[in-house]
């Protein structure tokens, strides 16, 4: 017979796309902050702009795709970087903040139950 499952329903806190998404969220607050300096800016822009270069550095097929993933990763990287550490320190205060504040800490139990469309 089957063994019957944990109706509990288990949300990872973390993960690369999380980590992904609260970077590129980073990187959208820095470049619209005023105190951030306009060359530091430039880096995630050009980066993404070589990118779009018709012309790669490497012209081999697999290793073009991966320098242009390379590029993008440094370029962010590099500009996180460069930035000053309180203004890095304060969106990220705030990002945090705001993937706290989601849940309203409440947990609901429950229990799931399969339904066969005979008993409908």
């Amino acid at each position: 017979m089957t063994e019957r499952k944990s109706g509990k329903l288990v949300v990872p806190q973390g993960g690369m796309m999380r980590d992904l998404v609260k970077r590129l969220k980073l990187i959208a607050r820095l470049m619209g902050d005023r105190r951030v300096n306009f060359f530091i800016k430039a880096l995630p822009l050009a980066s993404l702009a070589y990118l779009f270069w018709p012309i790669d550095a490497i012209a081999l097929p697999i290793i073009g795709a991966l320098d242009d993933a390379a590029i993008l990763w440094i370029g962010s990287t590099l500009f996180v970087e460069l930035c000053p550490a309180n203004v890095v320190k304060e969106h990220m205060q705030e990002l945090e903040s705001n993937l706290d504040d989601s849940s309203s800490g409440e947990v609901v139990d429950a229990e799931a139950t399969d339904m066969d469309d005979d008993k409908r």
